[in-house]
């Protein structure tokens, strides 16, 4: 027995804050974490939404049944999405990477690179994601937003460096995430510097998730009036 494998065409899902307009001077990219789905994940973004700013989250191609109901009565069962899995990695690491190269040539086409900041950021499974994106797509980033989770054991920071080039690299965990590492995170931060890359690390008190403050600071909006 031996695998095969066939393209064919899919439909992706994404969510967007903001309109397409000739005031867009960012575009953020913003990738969802294991088990959540764009549309909650996106709804953090609200406080930091701007006419000048176009925030999109796409969803994860793979969803499924978080937890699942065991009679009719019960509660409809929740549903998430995933970015990958070890299952046929390589297939829907390329997937992923297409996917993105086209949401991002859609949002962001070349007329409007120069004028327009790339700003993204991956949370949990999406750190994964948008570091194979970056290191392996065509889009080269502004500024890189890294926040509780791993950067991708199979990338070389080198690769993300030629990527990059100048654009900074922001590392993000809650000093009592209980599922991403502070010290990994230190250490990532090294091996970052070591291959070039501005980078830096950003702590908040809190668990894995996002906080409003620190984003807040991260989009420059901590003085706006919401």
């Amino acid at each position: 027995m031996r695998p095969n494998h066939l393209r064919v065409p899919r439909t992706a899902r994404y969510y967007t804050i903001g309109e397409q307009s000739a005031a867009v001077r960012e575009l953020w990219m913003v990738c969802h974490g294991y088990g959540q789905l764009a549309a909650p994940f996106l709804e953090r973004f609200e406080r930091i939404a701007s006419p000048s700013r176009l925030i999109v989250a796409p969803e994860g191609l793979s969803r499924y049944y978080v937890d699942r109901s065991s009679t009719p009565n019960d509660v409809p069962p929740t549903v998430g999405a995933s970015w990958m899995t070890r299952e046929d990695r390589e297939h829907e690491i390329a997937d992923h990477v297409a996917y993105l190269d086209a949401l991002h040539d859609l949002l962001r086409p070349p007329a409007l690179a120069r004028r327009v900041r790339l700003r993204v950021l991956g949370f949990s499974q999406g750190v994964a994601t948008v570091g194979r994106w970056l290191a392996l797509g065509r889009a080269r980033a502004d500024e890189v937003i890294l926040w509780a989770g791993a950067f991708p054991p199979d990338i070389e920071p080198a690769a993300l460096a030629r990527k990059v080039g100048r654009a900074e690299v922001v590392l993000v965990i809650g000093s009592r995430d209980k599922l991403a590492s502070w010290a990994g995170a230190e250490t990532q931060v090294e091996r970052f510097r070591d291959a070039g890359i501005a980078a830096r690390l950003v702590t908040f008190d809190g668990g894995h998730r996002l906080d409003d403050a620190t984003l807040d600071a991260l989009a420059g909006t901590s003085g706006e009036t919401r």
